[in-house]
This record gives C-alpha cells, sequence and structure tokens, in this order.
C-alpha cells in the first residue's frame, strides 16, 4: 500500500502540486507569527509565552466588610472549607483569612474538566444549609482564569495630544473613570474574564454626625439611618394619558449632591425640622482601602485585564487594544491652568505581548538558522544542489503542518511547545537524506539504473524503486524516535503540562517529514532530475529572466539578486560550453554557500550585534566549515579506523567503556532542578513591611521603593503596588509589595520589536532628530573629539534616534551590565530599607504561577502545619535560624511568617454594667461601628455611576484609645453614658492573615539558593542539618507540629518519580521496535549500545558546560563560554526530554547502519574470517556518509540555539545541550555497530566450524 501510494504520486505530480500548495497554504494560515497572509485568511494557533503549568484550581472569594482574620477564619473560611471536602475530584482546599474578605482555592485533579468543576462549586454554594455562613455574607466563586491569566497591566494618567504626561486629574476622579467607563469597556473585549481596578480612591458620601448635637436634640443613630435610607428612593407610578398620549411617570428622590444628603429631614416637631446638616457634616470623601498603585514615586489608579480560561492570551491582548483605541477618544478631557488639555489616556504598563513576540521571534529566529545550517551541510556533503534543493524544502514545509496540527489539536505556541520543532530538526533532514543520497546512488550507478534485460529504467521508475528500497527502513527509523517519545505523553502535573505539547510538536514534525519524504519528495524528484528536453532557446530565455529578476531585486535593495544574477551567468556559460556540467554544478553548489555562510552571518550574529558582518563572517565560517572539514577527514579516514577497530577490538571497546562509565559517574553526581526559569524581561520584587504598618506606612515606603529602582539607568519603568486588586485573583495583605519592574532590552528596538540599526556620525555619536547627539559608552568614539553641552544628550528613545541600516545598534545597558542578573544585583543594592524584608529573584508569570501552586511567593520553602498559630510562628522562625547556615542558601532571602504581629485593640464589653444602664451589646456595637469604621447606609444612582453613603464619627473623636473611650453611648431615659464605663480596651497581637490547607493551620518558611547551585542539592542540605538538629536536640518538634518543604521542590519529586518510569519505557519502546526490526535481540542490543554511548556524552557534556576552565579563552575578542552560554547546568525535566529526544536521534543512525550491515550480510554470505570484516568494511563505509550527516546537521544545527540569549532560549538551551554532547559521542557507533556486529558472525562462524 505504501510502495503503490508513492508510485502514484509519482506519475501524477499534479496531485502531489496540489497537496504542498494544500499543506503551505493552510499552514502559513495557521503559522503563530503573525504573518501577512495577503488573499489567504489568518486564523493562528493561540500563542503564549511559556505554557501553563498551574494547578488545576478554582478560586471561591467572600467578603465580610471590618472584620478580623480571626472572624473571617472562624465564620467563613473553616465551615466553606469543610463543605467544599465533599466535591468530587477535590484533590486538595488552600485558603486564606485576611482582613475583610476570604480567599479558598479548591485544587481539582488534573483530569478534571475546568468548566466542570465550576459548576459543581456553584451547585455545593447554593445549597449551604441556613445558618452555616453569617447574615449577608455571600461567597462568589472567582473569575474564570489561571495565574497566568493576567496578561495586561495598566495606569490611568492625564496627558497631551503628543503623550506627554500633564497630570491635572484627582485620584477619585481617574477611579471613578477605571470603575464605571474603562473597566466595562474593556471586560466587553472578547476573551476577557474581568478588569479589576487598584489604586487611588473610591468616592463616598461621608455623614460625620456630632454626638453632642445628637444628645441635645434628642436623636438616635437609628433615626439618622432612617432618614438617609428614606431620602434616597426613585419610584416608578406607571403611566398616565393626556391628550392619547402615554406618559410614563417617574418620582426622582435619588441623592445626586451633597446638599441632597443635608436637607435630609432627620426629625421634625411643631413645623420645626432637624436635618442632618443640622447635626452633621456631610461630605465626599474616600472609602476605606486595601490597595495601593504607585508609578516611579507618584500614586496612580490602574487596572489588570484577566483573560479567560482557554482564551488565546495574545488575541486576547489584541482584542484589548482594539477596545482602547476605540473608547480612548471617549474618555474625559480637560483644560488646565496653564491652557493645555489633559486628556485621560490608558497607559500600559506591563503588556504580556512583548514577551510573546519576543520568545516566538527568539524560536523562530532559530528555526531559521537551523534550516540555513542544513541547507548548507546538505549542500556541502550531498554535493547536489538539486538534492539539496528537495532536502531544504522538506524542513519549512513540514513545520507548517506542524502549525496545521496544533490548530486541530488545540496545541498552543508556546516556546516550550515550538521547542519540539527545534529539537527534531536533525532526525527530519535524516529522512530526506537517506532518501536523496539512495536516489543519487540509483541515478549514477549504472547497475542500478539498467533492467536485467539491458533497458534503461525512465526516471520515474527510477525515483520508485530508490524510494521503495528505503522506505522500509526510514518509516522504522522514524517511527522509532516518534514510539520513542510515547512515554513523555505519560507525564502529569506541571512537567505533563510543561511537555506533552513539546512531545506533540516532536511527534507531528517528525510524521509530516515522514510523509513529505515519501510521498512528495520523491514525485519532485522524479521532476528535477528528468532529462531536460528545453531547447537551447528556452533555456537563454529562462537565465536571461533570472538575471533580470537579479537585477530587480539588487535595485529594491537586496543583495540576493546577486545570486540569481550568478546562476544565470553560470547556465548560461554551462550552454555555450565554456564550462562542464560538473563545474557548473560546482560554481552553483560554491555560489550558494557563499550566500547561505553570509545569510547566517548577518542574521545569526553569534559574535554579537556590536560586531562588524565582516568578523561575524569569519567566524561563521570558522565553525561552519571547520566542523564539517574535520567531519570530511573523518569520513575520508573512517575505512582505516574502522579497520584497526576491527583489528583490535578489546583495545576499542576500552573507549566507548570509559565514557559509559564517565556518563554515569557523572550522571550521579549531577545537581537537580524542577526547571529552568524563563527569562520574562521583567522582575517582580517582592518584598513585606512590618505586619503594624498602616496605609500611608506602607504607601511612604513603596513610593521610596519605586523611585529608588527607577534611578537605574536600564529600567524602563515600575510600578509597585500595595495590597490587593479587586479581584479574587489577588489575595494580598496592604503589607505586601508587588513591584513589577520592566527592564530596558539590551538593544533598542523598532515598533516590531526587532533589533534596529541607527545613526551614526563619523564620531561615533548617535545622531537624534533634534540634531542633537549622543554618547553611547559601549560605542567606541574617536580620540580627540569635543562638543558643546548644549549638543549632547545624556538617554535617548528609539523615537528620537534615527533608524538607518547602515548604523550601529543603540546598547541600552551599560558597559558593566552583561546581563539580566547584573540588572537583579543592581535592584538589590538600591533596595535595602529598614522595615521591609528582603526578597527573592522572582518574575511575574513565574511569581503566579508559584504562588497559586503553593500559596507561597517563592520557589522554595517550608510548610508548617501546627494546632495554633503562635506554636507555628515559634517554630517557624526556628527554621529560619537554622536555614541561614544551610550551604547553599542565600541568607538573605530566608524568611519565616510573622503571623501573630498585627496589633489588635480589643474592646471587650461589660455585660454587668450593660444590665446596670438597661444597654444592649448591639447598641454599644452600633455605636462602636460608627465610631471607628462608619456604617455604610445606602448607594447613591448617578447615572451609570454608584457611590456609598456613610454615616461616622469625625476623625477627632476616634484617633485613639482615650477618644474612643470619651464617646457617649445613649440610655432609654435620654442620657449617655461614656464608652469607657461599659467596656475594657486592651492590646493583643494577632495574625495578620490565616493560611490553612485542608482546614489545618499552616504557615510558611521561605528560603532562596545562591547562584551556581541546584535546587534539589540545597534543599537536601537543609533537610540534612534539620534533621542534625532534631537529633543533636538543638531543636525540639513540639507536639502537633509538622513540616515539609514545597515549592517546585515538590514539581521536581513527582517529576523524577515520573521520569523513573518514563525514561526506561522510553528504552524499553525502542528496543522491542529494533528487535520488531532485526528479529535478532544480539543485533537490537548492538544499536541500543548506541544509545548507552550517546547516553554518557550527554552527561559528559553537562559536566564539562560547569567547569570553568572549559573553553575559557578568547576568539575574535570573546570568550566562548560567555557565547555558547556555558554555566552549571542541573538536571532538570528539559535536561531529560532532551535525553529522550537523543534516544532517538542515536537510533536511527544505529539503525541504518545495522539494516545495511545485515543486508550486505545477508547478500554475500561470507564463510571466512577475512570476508567478514571485508563485508563489514564495505557495508559501513558505503552508510557511513548519510550517518556523518544526521550528525553534522544535528550537531551545527544546535549551534544557533546554544549561543541564543533572547527569551525562552533558557529553555531550549539545557535541552539542546544532552543531544550536542551526545551526538558528538555518538560518533564512537559508527565503529562499535560494526565491530560488534563483525564479532558475533566471527563468533558464529567459529562455532558453526567447532
Amino acid at each position: 500500500m505504501l510502495n503503490k501510494s508513492i508510485k502514484f504520486l509519482i506519475e501524477n505530480k499534479l496531485v502531489a502540486v496540489l497537496l504542498l500548495a494544500l499543506f503551505v497554504g493552510w499552514g502559513i494560515v495557521n503559522a503563530p507569527f503573525n504573518w501577512d497572509t495577503g488573499i489567504l485568511p489568518s486564523d493562528p494557533v493561540a500563542v503564549d509565552a511559556i505554557p501553563d503549568i498551574g494547578e488545576n484550581q478554582q478560586i471561591v472569594f467572600t467578603k465580610w466588610q471590618g472584620r478580623s482574620p480571626q472572624d473571617i477564619e472562624d465564620q467563613i473560611t473553616y465551615p466553606l472549607t469543610t463543605s467544599l471536602l465533599g466535591i468530587p475530584g477535590v484533590k486538595t482546599i488552600r485558603s486564606s483569612s485576611m482582613f475583610g474578605f476570604s480567599s479558598i482555592y479548591i485544587i481539582f485533579e488534573e483530569d478534571v474538566e475546568f468548566y466542570w468543576t465550576r459548576s459543581r462549586i456553584l451547585e455545593k454554594l447554593n445549597s449551604l444549609p441556613s445558618g452555616l455562613l453569617p447574615n449577608d455574607v455571600n461567597p462568589a466563586l472567582g473569575p474564570d482564569a489561571t495565574g497566568l491569566g493576567q496578561i495586561y497591566w495598566y495606569t490611568l494618567e492625564g496627558r497631551d495630544k503628543d503623550g506627554n504626561v500633564t497630570g491635572g486629574w484627582d485620584l477619585q476622579e481617574l477611579r471613578s473613570i477605571q470603575d464605571y467607563y474603562v473597566k466595562y469597556g474593556l471586560a466587553s473585549a472578547s476573551g476577557v474574564s474581568e478588569v479589576a481596578s487598584i489604586g487611588g480612591y473610591v468616592q463616598e458620601y461621608q455623614i460625620d454626625v456630632d454626638p453632642e448635637k445628637m444628645r441635645q436634640y434628642n436623636i438616635g443613630l437609628s433615626a439618622v439611618v432612617k432618614a438617609v435610607k428614606e431620602s434616597n428612593q426613585d419610584i416608578g407610578v406607571q403611566t398616565l394619558e393626556m391628550n392619547q398620549a402615554e406618559y410614563l411617570v417617574r418620582g426622582l428622590g435619588y441623592i445626586k449632591s451633597i446638599a441632597d444628603l443635608e436637607d435630609a429631614v432627620v426629625t421634625s416637631e411643631n413645623f420645626t425640622s432637624i436635618r442632618i446638616k443640622d447635626i452633621a457634616n456631610v461630605h465626599l470623601g474616600p472609602q476605606t482601602r486595601r490597595g495601593i498603585l504607585d508609578k516611579e514615586g507618584a500614586e496612580v489608579v490602574g487596572g489588570v485585564v484577566v483573560a479567560r480560561y482557554g482564551a488565546n492570551p495574545l488575541e486576547v491582548i489584541t482584542n484589548v487594544k482594539n477596545q482602547i483605541a476605540e473608547i480612548s477618544s471617549g474618555l474625559p478631557s480637560k483644560v488646565l491652568s496653564d491652557g493645555r488639555t489633559s486628556q485621560v489616556t490608558i497607559v500600559p504598563f506591563y503588556d504580556r505581548t512583548e514577551l510573546i513576540q519576543e520568545t516566538l521571534f527568539t524560536l523562530k529566529e532559530a528555526l531559521t538558522l537551523e534550516i540555513l545550517i542544513t541547507i548548507l551541510v546538505i549542500i556541502v556533503m550531498v554535493f547536489n544542489l538539486r538534492a539539496s534543493i528537495l532536502i531544504s524544502g522538506l524542513l519549512p514545509v513540514a513545520i507548517l503542518m506542524v502549525f496545521i496540527t496544533m490548530k486541530l489539536f488545540n496545541v498552543d505556541a508556546n516556546i516550550v511547545a515550538l521547542s519540539g520543532i527545534a529539537i527534531a530538526i536533525g532526525t527530519m533532514v535524516d529522512v530526506g537524506v537517506i532518501l536523496a543520497e539512495n536516489m543519487i546512488r540509483h541515478l549514477e550507478d549504472e547497475k542500478l539504473r539498467f533492467r536485467e534485460s539491458g533497458i534503461e529504467y525512465t526516471t520515474n521508475e527510477i525515483i520508485y524503486n530508490a524510494t521503495a528500497e528505503v522506505s522500509g527502513a526510514i518509516l522504522t527509523a522514524v517511527l522509532t524516535t516518534i514510539i520513542s517519545f510515547i512515554p513523555v505523553f505519560t507525564m502529569v502535573g506541571a512537567e505533563g503540562k510543561l511537555f506533552r505539547p513539546l512531545a506533540f510538536t516532536k511527534t507531528m514534525a517528525l510524521s509530516a517529514s515522514l510523509v513529505i519524504a515519501l510521498f512528495l519528495i520523491p514525485p519532485f524528484a522524479a521532476f528535477l532530475f528528468r532529462k531536460s528536453n528545453l531547447k537551447g532557446s528556452s533555456k537563454y530565455v529562462i537565465n536571461g529572466l533570472l538575471i533580470i529578476l537579479g537585477a530587480v531585486a539588487i535595485f529594491y535593495g537586496s543583495w540576493l539578486g546577486l545570486i540569481l544574477i550568478a546562476f544565470g551567468i553560470v547556465s548560461l556559460l554551462n550552454i555555450r560550453d565554456f564550462i562542464t556540467a560538473k563545474r557548473a554544478n560546482l560554481i552553483n553548489i560554491l555560489i550558494s554557500t557563499i550566500a547561505i555562510v553570509f545569510l547566517l552571518a548577518e542574521y545569526w550574529r553569534p559574535l554579537g550585534f556590536d560586531r562588524s558582518i565582516i568578523m561575524n563572517l569569519i567566524f561563521v565560517s570558522l565553525i561552519c566549515f571547520g566542523l564539517l572539514g574535520v567531519f570530511t577527514v573523518f569520513q575520508r579516514y573512517y575505512g582505516r579506523i574502522l579497520r584497526w577497530a576491527l583489528h583490535n577490538r578489546l583495545l576499542f571497546l576500552i573507549i566507548p567503556s570509559t565514557v559509559l562509565i564517565l556518563g554515569v559517574l557523572i550522571m550521579r553526581n549531577t545537581g537537580k532542578e524542577f526547571m529552568p526559569a524563563l527569562n520574562e524581561g521583567s522582575f517582580l520584587l517582592m518584598p513585606t513591611s512590618l505586619p503594624h504598618a498602616g496605609v500611608e506606612e506602607n504607601k511612604r515606603v513603596l513610593q521610596q521603593l519605586d523611585m529608588a529602582v527607577a534611578s537605574i539607568p536600564e529600567i524602563e519603568t515600575v510600578v509597585g503596588k500595595s495590597g490587593r486588586t479587586e479581584s479574587a485573583l489577588d489575595p494580598a495583605p496592604l503589607s505586601m509589595y508587588e513591584n513589577m519592574i520592566q527592564y530596558k532590552s539590551e538593544y533598542m528596538r523598532n515598533s516590531d520589536g526587532e533589533r534596529q540599526r541607527y545613526r551614526v556620525n563619523d564620531d561615533g555619536l548617535f545622531v537624534l532628530k533634534n540634531e542633537k547627539f549622543i554618547i553611547n559608552p559601549n560605542n567606541k568614539i574617536n580620540e580627540g573629539t569635543n562638543y558643546d553641552a548644549a549638543q549632547l544628550q545624556t538617554t535617548a528613545t528609539r523615537n528620537e534616534l534615527i533608524a538607518d541600516n547602515d548604523g550601529e545598534y543603540y546598547r541600552n545597558w551599560r558597559p558593566e551590565i552583561n546581563s539580566p542578573d547584573d540588572i537583579w544585583n543592581e535592584i538589590v543594592k538600591v533596595t535595602k530599607f529598614p522595615g521591609i524584608t528582603s526578597a527573592p529573584k522572582l518574575q511575574p508569570i513565574e511569581t503566579r504561577l508559584v504562588m497559586l501552586q503553593t500559596g507561597m511567593r517563592a520557589p522554595m520553602g517550608i510548610k508548617v502545619k501546627g494546632p495554633d498559630l503562635k506554636s507555628i510562628e515559634t517554630f517557624g522562625l526556628q527554621l529560619e535560624t537554622i536555614l541561614k547556615e544551610v550551604e547553599g542558601v542565600k541568607k538573605q532571602a530566608v524568611f519565616a511568617d510573622r503571623i501573630v504581629g498585627k496589633p489588635y485593640l480589643l474592646i471587650d464589653i461589660k455585660r454587668d454594667q450593660l444590665a446596670r444602664y438597661g444597654i444592649s451589646i448591639m447598641d454599644v456595637q452600633e455605636v462602636l461601628q460608627v465610631a471607628v469604621g462608619g456604617m455604610p447606609l445606602t448607594q447613591t444612582v448617578e447615572g451609570r455611576e454608584r457611590y456609598g453613603v456613610r454615616v461616622r464619627y469625625p476623625r477627632e473623636l476616634r484617633a485613639n484609645p482615650e477618644d474612643l473611650r470619651n464617646i457617649y453611648v445613649p440610655v432609654q431615659n435620654g442620657s449617655q453614658v461614656p464608652l469607657g464605663d461599659l467596656v475594657t480596651i486592651r492590646y493583643e497581637q494577632g495574625p495578620q492573615v490565616i493560611k490553612s490547607e485542608d482546614t489545618f493551620l499552616i504557615g510558611y518558611v521561605l528560603f532562596d539558593k545562591l547562584d551556581g547551585f541546584a535546587e534539589v542539592n540545597v534543599v537536601e542540605n537543609a533537610q540534612s542539618l534539620i534533621e542534625q538538629k532534631i537529633d543533636s536536640g538543638d531543636l525540639l518538634v513540639p507536639e502537633g507540629i509538622s513540616y515539609r518543604f514545597t515549592g517546585t521542590y515538590e514539581n521536581q519529586l513527582r517529576a523524577e518519580k515520573t521520569l523513573a518510569i518514563v525514561v526506561p519505557m522510553a528504552l524499553i519502546v525502542i528496543f522491542l521496535i529494533l528487535y520488531f526490526q532485526f528479529k535478532s535481540v544480539s543485533t537490537s542490543l548492538m544499536v541500543f549500545t548506541g544509545i548507552a554511548v550517546a547516553f554518557a556524552g550527554g552527561f559528559i557534556m553537562i559536566w564539562l558546560y560547569g567547569q570553568d576552565w572549559f573553553f575559557n579563552f578568547n576568539l575574535f575578542g570573546e570568550n566562548l563560554r560567555t557565547l555558547f552560554n556555558m554555566k552549571t547546568i542541573n538536571l532538570s525535566v528539559a535536561v531529560w526530554v532532551g535525553f529522550i529526544a537523543l534516544f532517538g536521534i542515536a537510533t536511527d543512525d544505529g539503525v541504518v547502519m545495522a539494516t545495511y550491515l545485515t543486508q550486505t550480510f545477508d547478500r554475500e554470505n561470507p564463510n571466512d574470517m577475512k570476508g567478514i570484516r571485508h563485508a563489514t568494511l564495505e557495508a559501513a563505509g558505503k552508510r557511513i556518509r548519510p550517518c556523518l550527516m544526521t550528525t553534522v546537521t544535528t550537531i551545527l544545527a544546535l549551534l544557533p540555539v546554544l549561543t541564543s540569549t533572547g527569551k525562552g532560549s533558557d529553555i531550549m538551551i539545557p535541552m539542546a545541550i544532552p543531544i550536542f554532547g551526545g551526538m558528538i559521542i555518538d560518533i564512537t557507533s559508527y565503529f562499535l555497530v560494526p565491530v560488534l556486529f563483525s564479532w558475533k558472525k566471527e563468533y558464529q562462524l567459529k562455532r558453526a566450524s567447532k
């Protein structure tokens, strides 16, 4: 069936052309790179920076204004948690009780559907027994979003038409615009789950009652409450008909102004009214707030857009931006006193788009460079331009086919998913190489071109015979790699969410390459390799057109036109017989090679964008041609080396045995971590203040932090948040700061997010549009350069610089800043303030995932469970002291929760005194509520806006405990009693936040690791030291207290257990496939030895990467360790996925070698030792070129990945290192398999001769 399909397509090439057009067109439509599809529709794959690895969880959020965390825990969180535990599929419930609200996180098993969990929770909430919760308390289900949902943060600012900041808006004005216009406008964008507000002041009407006047007029608080409520009512009284017309009748009575409230009648006697203004002062003021937003030292109003679960983040952000463009013109504006017009403007300060685009750009760049390098290798090693075009065309088409399948199966495009394509390049090319090499052999070999009768096969028949001969081997080799990756699909939890998409894309990439190789390459090969029937005149016309097209391309600024002209000239020289066809092919290959190397130098720029194109060209040429030269020499001397190995088997086998032993030893001593962190291009500074700090103190510290960070030249913007947004996704106390820091990209980028060159004058200074100049310390300035100070600027934006493709790249970082880690160290230096804790190095997405997964704000920590909060805190503080002694722990980042540190003012009512005066507890509590927090009475309706009305005592009557004691409580006979006679006021320390898990109280001890230490090693060191302290008696674990390490360490433990099954499963599956292919255990084991050696090679490369001496020298002024991002690499899930990919690639070479050895021995059937070794040499010699091409392609194609520094490279590099190292060492398998195969045959011969 397979061969029939191949034959059909060779004979019906139009079908193949139509299939190719379908795959290319459909792939372009679904491509995630935001391409201009022209007349084609655009339906891209959903795109994000990284996969959402958060838990499958829902949030139940409950407000109870003014209540302490203890009240919230006892009366809301605990009863709700016990009720929700019974929902099917619940894994655990984590909760936080804070001032005024409860937040419960219900974590479900991974296989439970997201929206099904929401319906089950709603069912449970609707069927809660009466009396379970306090009156007027209504738990609500949080937004249908995840931790990665916060995709777009913005502020509202007054700006002029040129975008300059003007101000002129009060914080309450901006908050009203945000709450009633912007919020609803953006919430209507498709894919948005919610828009939450933060910062500024929520306006309300405040009635400050005068208790002395109320006493004089004998008016109680209840009368004021009744008066306010009754003065804020509209009614509808149906209709009225007049003169045959129907009128709708409304009775207007809503409060519209302060005067309306002031004139509300409280009581009346003898036609004399006592109005509210007679006993109170009415004014507009701010509601109590639990969230502050600050931008570089100035308080601002803003919001966050949360994307719905399952929505395409990039598409949602685009929708939000379109909505912003639509509503912006309708936002309020005012004329300031200086005559400028200030328009409220939505200004983003965190936009996930940039991270997504930069991540995709990094990957697109890596894939492009891999394809270019692959083409170069194929051209040089195949030495046939037509075959090179066929093989090279396989890659882009296969990648487009992957996009089609991603869209069909709803797999999001992100750095991890698309890396599956990057690590599959070697195997994808291998398919085309084997097929094309066999086609060329059939076309050139006289024996294969003719039938036994002497009649020559047609080109179609030759191509078919060549394809049919290797189709089985190709199918087996690719299926081996595909099936070996199937165990990755069995991963669960965070590692499953990370790498199942990668396994999918790699599988689809290999499947697509198989389809193209077997069904599309043969018909196109039959067309390209056919004997030309073109007349001489037609050839002249075609080549003339090539030269004209090249000239047009040069005219429009593309140097690639030179290649077309060169091809045309060479072809014309060949037609005129000035050069032979063989010489023409050689010249065309030379032209193509030079062009590709130049393209690599232009787009790869391994030495950096600050180096000239010539330097990069020389470096790229050295690397590419150097490696190709080494492998060419290797191919030439392969036969001699193999002959020596066959005669000195035991001596040769010492080499792979040593490699294997070294690999095992290194594996046992390599550090472990869950996943390398993705560089998001931004930091999240999350210190905490002391629990007793109030709103104004937190605001002051927050502003100081922002101003300090903003002073760093590499920082683009910093916005700090204290407390929480109006969202269930953000349960943060006021003492928790979140400073979102966006740092500048290393090089200035244009509006498309790509590096841009800018104009430089002859002295090396950048020229600005205002005709001034800027000195960049990274650029060389000519000696003796002298400019007036008025001509120079110290900083510049991209709008001020002049784009010039012949200019220089503008580096935003100072010369001493070489990485984001250096920027973080600068941030740490300037944020050492008294009264706040240090903070671990965090990033926005990473932190959201960690917080929602573990409940803490650090990737590493200890979870302490206990019977009460005080004992949990005490034990946590002891652990904090011990952790600071642990090797590898960053001392300043260790912090135990100060759980019981919030000052409480407890007002204890004397019940005997109440009985004496005939006062109820409700009377006293009502006075207290009004006196301190105020009592919310009603809500005004002012168009679309709603504002609360609150009654309370003036601030001067409630400023301290002594003032509270002097508040009078009315009694029945009209007299009043001081509150101090009825209550006892005392101080006490209590919890700021109460955290629990499955109803058990918990606290956290946070810590972080030093650079260069592995996460798992640090945790194991901490565990060991704590156990030592317990054994020695230095640490006593109180009764009822338990502790365990949590954070990403838990993910690592689970991943280790999964990998302990997955990796052996992958090896077993590979072995079974090999057995079914060769029907021999011994042959399968021989191929398997190649996997073992490659496996060891991967670990040797990981070890070398961590050695300071390895590649620690300069070439063209660039340190090679820095160039190849060499540092300590820990064993993570990413590294193991790289190893699983390596198994498949290493197997391919062994399968090809063993298959041809088997075929040769079956054909020649040698019957002596000399014949066996000769057959081994012959078989191995004929298959060394395709095997070497696989190795060379894989190694060279991974070089751009290893040198990549863009967003996403942090995850791609650990996956690439084991493949790179394994394929270098895998060269030994080119000798190992033949040597073992020959040894087996010689042994069988000896046994047969006995």
